[in-house]
Order: structure tokens, then C-alpha cells, then sequence
């Protein structure tokens, strides 16, 4: 069903590919959009046993495009050092596929925010997190992204290392 990848020797493994996902915090969704163009869009996100969550308003393109179509594809880069000299680049990257659903159920969507509320605000008290997510509950939309499939990939040099 997915493809297997060609440069095998630069494979990373689904640790580093998880703790690529779990270290990020911004990456690009890919969605089947409008008359079925390609749909790619860069949020922020949070990764939490094999799913990623994000928000967004409760309407528009990305909402559209996963209610027609579940299937997306994400991406996260890791590193992407310029090497001048050898007219390359030293990168790491993941890509996971899976399906997005919107959260309706207030306690899951409830879940996912606080996930992501502690992701960009650990500083932030659990009480102050709880406020915010409290006055922003009505007005977001959060989705799920249950991941089916994922790899990554480094830079041949890296791979050497």
C-alpha cells in the first residue's frame, strides 16, 4: 500500500523518526483540496502516541478538504544545514500518512488542546493553560491525524556518521 523507501541507507529509524515529531513544532499538512489540487499547509502541532494534533478554525480549506477527503500526508524538517562547499544540503526528515478526523466529542477535543496548550506553553501553569483553552474552546477546531504510515530520511553524509 505505501511505497517502500529507495535509498534504504539513509532510512532513519521510527525512534528517530518519533523523536523528530516529538522534538518539532512546526510541520506541513498535505490534504486533497480544491477540484483536487494539492493542499499543503504549515501549522503547528503537537505528536502523542502515534497521532498528531493540530488546530485551526472550525472552517475554511484545510476542513474542507479532510471532511471530502481523510487521507493526508505531514511532514516535519528536522535540520536542513546548507553545505556549500558540496552543493548539498545535510537534512532530516519525516513524513507521516494517516487519516484526519475532527475532534467532536468536547472531552477529546478537550485532550488534544491541553496536549498542545502544554507543548507550546510548559512554562505556563496548568491553571493559566486551562483558562486559555476555556476561552478558546467554542471558537477552535482540533484534528486528529492517526498516523498509518511513516518515514524518515537523512542525508546520505549523515547516514556515514
Amino acid at each position: 500500500m505505501f511505497r517502500e523507501m529507495r535509498r534504504k541507507n539513509q532510512i532513519l529509524s521510527q525512534e528517530e523518526s518519533i523523536a523528530i515529531l516529538q522534538k518539532g513544532t512546526s510541520g506541513t499538512l498535505a490534504v486533497l483540496g480544491d477540484d483536487d489540487y494539492p493542499y499543503a499547509v504549515p501549522l503547528s502541532y503537537v505528536y502523542h502516541d502515534n497521532k498528531i494534533y493540530f488546530h485551526g478554525a472550525k472552517t475554511g480549506h484545510k476542513i474542507d478538504a479532510i471532511q471530502k477527503h481523510n487521507k493526508v500526508s505531514f511532514c516535519v524538517i528536522d535540520q536542513d544545514d546548507i553545505i556549500s562547499e558540496e552543493f548539498t544540503t545535510y537534512f532530516k526528515s519525516v513524513v507521516a500518512f494517516g487519516t484526519a478526523r475532527i475532534l467532536e466529542d468536547d472531552a477529546e477535543k478537550r485532550s488534544a488542546m491541553e496536549k498542545l496548550t502544554a507543548r507550546y506553553s510548559p512554562d505556563q501553569a496548568q491553571e493559566k493553560r486551562s483558562e486559555e483553552i476555556n476561552k478558546q474552546f467554542s471558537a477552535l477546531g482540533m484534528i486528529e491525524l492517526t498516523i498509518e504510515h511513516m518515514t524518515g530520511k537523512q542525508a546520505l553524509e549523515l547516514s556515514k556518521k
